[in-house]
């Protein structure tokens, strides 16, 4: 689990279902689970360390959210990118997450400035070591340090949808071209967020979107996904 989910879980009794769900979509979000690879359930219970009921209930809760597709042969696997896909995701993205990110401006304090500092103080390292995992969850970090200061709860719940079908696709560009290095727009919006500039906030999440979404456009281009 990632930082944040691994604080929600030990700030109050999780039942053990919820934890398999959220080891379950940190598999999908973060790409350990590739684009069109099959696993079985009986693997993933292995995985997990879980039981076959909360396991299956958190594949269950997952693929209702189109995150995996579940298969007739006790498999299941992530949806592939497609580009029918790829424009819907794109189209929910830049219309939400820059919206989170201007309502988020005036809530920003200087203790989030500097916790998102400090989350993006790794990314670099991160990308040196060719670590993508690693990146893949500081960057969501990131940005949902961010979007939660909005306040916005039914916003924020479409975005994490969206990054559940986006990561994985993403996760697999990144294992080819992070050695390249990955721009991003982040020092742009820390900066618009310490001028409390949340139009600029809002313009540097959208053009920090339009970079990864170039990245896969191009992948599926050369039908590398």
């Amino acid at each position: 689990m990632d930082d944040t989910t691994q604080q929600a879980v030990e700030a109050r009794k999780v039942p053990t279902h919820e934890i398999t769900y959220l080891r379950l979509r940190d598999m999908v979000l973060y790409g350990v689970l590739a684009p069109g690879q099959p696993v079985t359930i009986q693997g993933l219970i292995r995985d997990l360390d879980a039981g076959m009921t909360p396991v299956r209930e958190a594949i269950r809760r997952l693929t209702a959210e189109g995150a995996l597709v579940l298969h007739d042969n006790r498999r299941v696997s992530v949806p592939r990118m497609t580009p029918l896909l790829l424009d819907q995701l794109v189209h929910i993205r830049e219309a939400v997450e820059p919206k989170l990110a201007e309502l988020a401006a005036p809530h920003v304090t200087p203790a989030l400035i500097a916790k998102l500092e400090e989350i993006d103080h790794g990314i670099e390292p991160a990308i040196r070591a060719s670590d993508v995992t690693t990146y893949l969850r500081l960057n969501h970090a990131f940005h949902f340090a961010l979007y939660e200061a909005a306040g916005a709860t039914v916003l924020e719940d479409v975005a994490r949808s969206v990054w559940l079908r986006f990561g994985p696709s993403l996760r697999v560009i990144l294992g080819r071209y992070i050695a390249l290095g990955l721009p991003d727009r982040h020092a742009e919006a820390l900066e618009a967020m310490r001028a409390g500039d949340a139009q600029a906030l809002a313009v540097a999440i959208r053009e920090d979107i339009a970079q990864g979404v170039d990245q896969v456009r191009a992948a599926l281009a050369e039908e590398a996904l």
